[in-house]
Formats: structure tokens, sequence, C-alpha cells
């Protein structure tokens, strides 16, 4: 045998089953459903421990299910989360609507930016909450206060990503489309509006956080109904099973809203590549 075929012998590689070479390991795979409902047992079981052991008199699993049982059985939790749910819905809706075109006006056109930015990046600032004394003075004690406060906290959180997404759009895409002929209302509907869903998609979903995160402050304005009204009424009588509803309640309302939006972003984006 020639010293060349002996070379390409010692170089070439070993069969997966041959000996002498070590099987690349298998990452384990677990499913993220069996991911998530771990984390859930894990997260009730150190609540169970914590409430076992007294701490600050925490309630258990068990007393606040049983208080939820009882909220649900005379009704008071479903008015409650059907008047929550319709304030962040107007208001997240409202703010959203908004925040889109104004940030395509700002990414677009450079005289819009100067114009609106200033205002824009001067209440991101302010925080929604710093609003209600103004809100209650102007608009009264009614529902559009309310709303209000939650419009603004959608609007502030969504309109900087819709602006992103414009003035992050790959300019070579831009340049290819102007060069086969299309025009700027083209370009801007075929080129820039898909190129800037991811964007503004993330940012409905952090706006929606902001939305419920402003909600209880937003039923403090004279609310007869509501998670939050229930929250800080239950906080006068020192009532920590309802609190832990309300704030239960939030969270899971709040977590399915973000679930479908990620859905929509997914079936919206399949272009995208993710890992």
């Amino acid at each position: 045998m020639s010293s060349t075929e002996t070379t390409i012998e010692k170089a070439a590689p070993a069969a997966p089953g041959e000996p002498g070479r070590a099987p690349r390991p298998k990452r384990p795979f677990v499913p993220a459903p069996v991911l998530n409902l771990a984390a859930l047992a894990a997260g009730l079981g150190i609540w169970a421990l914590l409430a076992r052991a007294g701490v600050q008199a925490l309630p258990g699993p068990v007393a606040v299910g049983k208080r939820a049982a009882e909220l649900i059985a005379d009704g008071t939790l479903v008015v409650d989360a059907l008047a929550s749910l319709r304030r962040v819905l107007v208001g997240f809706a409202l703010g959203t609507l908004l925040a889109v075109p104004v940030g395509f006006l700002m990414g677009w056109y450079p005289v819009a930016r100067g114009l609106l930015e200033p205002y824009i990046q001067f209440f991101r600032t302010v925080p929604p909450l710093a609003m209600i004394p103004l809100a209650i003075v102007l608009m009264g004690i009614g529902e559009v206060p309310k709303i209000f406060v939650i419009f603004l906290a959608a609007f502030l959180s969504s309109v900087v990503a819709a602006f992103q997404g414009v003035v992050g759009v790959d300019r070579t895409l831009i340049d290819a489309a102007r060069v086969l002929g299309a025009r700027d209302g083209t370009v801007f509907l075929k080129v820039v509006v898909p190129a800037s869903a991811p964007f503004i998609l993330v940012g409905m979903r952090i706006g929606l956080g902001s939305a419920w995160g402003t909600l209880v402050a937003a039923e403090l304005i004279a609310a007869q109904e509501g998670l939050g009204f229930r929250m800080q009424s239950a906080q006068l009588y020192y009532d920590l099973p309802t609190i832990f509803v309300g704030l239960i309640t939030i969270g899971l309302l709040g977590l399915l809203m973000d679930r479908l939006l990620l859905l929509a972003e997914r079936r919206l984006t399949r272009w995208q590549e993710t890992r």
C-alpha cells in the first residue's frame, strides 16, 4: 500500500458505529408544555411552603382557590373581570391604532419625525399614572379617564416600536424596489410595512403589558367594579385571599391575550427566521 493511500485511510472519518470514534451526544428534548407544568407545580409548591411557614400571614393556594370559588359563585369575579377586560381592550386598541400610523409617519417622513418625536420622548418620561390627577380634573370620574390612562400606556409603548421598525428596514430592499420601478407608495406598502411587522407586534405585546400594569391604578378613579377596584377594597379589610384572586386573574387574562398576540405574530411573520 502506498503512502498516499495510507494517508487517505487515516484522514477518512470513521462511520458512526465504528469503534474509535465517540458518538455525538444527543441533547435531551423536553416539550415546552411539560416544562410549563413543571414550573407551575414548583411555583405552587414554593407558595404552599411559604404559606405553611406563616410568612407574613400569606394565604396558601387552597385558601385562595376557595375564595376564588366563592367570588365566581356569586358572580363578583366574572363582573369584575369583564369590566377590567373591557377597559383594557378599549384602551389598548385605541392606543395601538394611533401608535402604528404615528410611528410610520415618524419613521418615513423626517419632517414628521422632527415635529412629533420631542413630544413622544417627553411623554415617555412621564409615567401614565402621573396623568391620573390631570385626567380626573379634565375628564371627570367616569369611564373616560380610566380608558385614557390605559390608552396612554399602550400608545407610548407601541409608537416607539413602530417607529423603530420603519427606520430599521434594510436600505438595500428599498433601493432594490425603486430600481425595479416601484414608487414611494408601493415601496411603503410592499417593503416597509411587512418588514416592520415584527417590531409592531412586539410593541403591541409590550403595550398590552403596560395596559394591564396601569389597570389597577386607573380603577382608583371612582370605579364601582373591576379587578383593581376589588383589590383596593380588599386592602382596606386586609383580605389577602381576595387580593391574590385579583392578581392571579389579571395575570391569567394578560397571559391569554399575550399568547393570542404571539400566535398572530407567528402567522404574520412566517418569513422571518426564528430560533
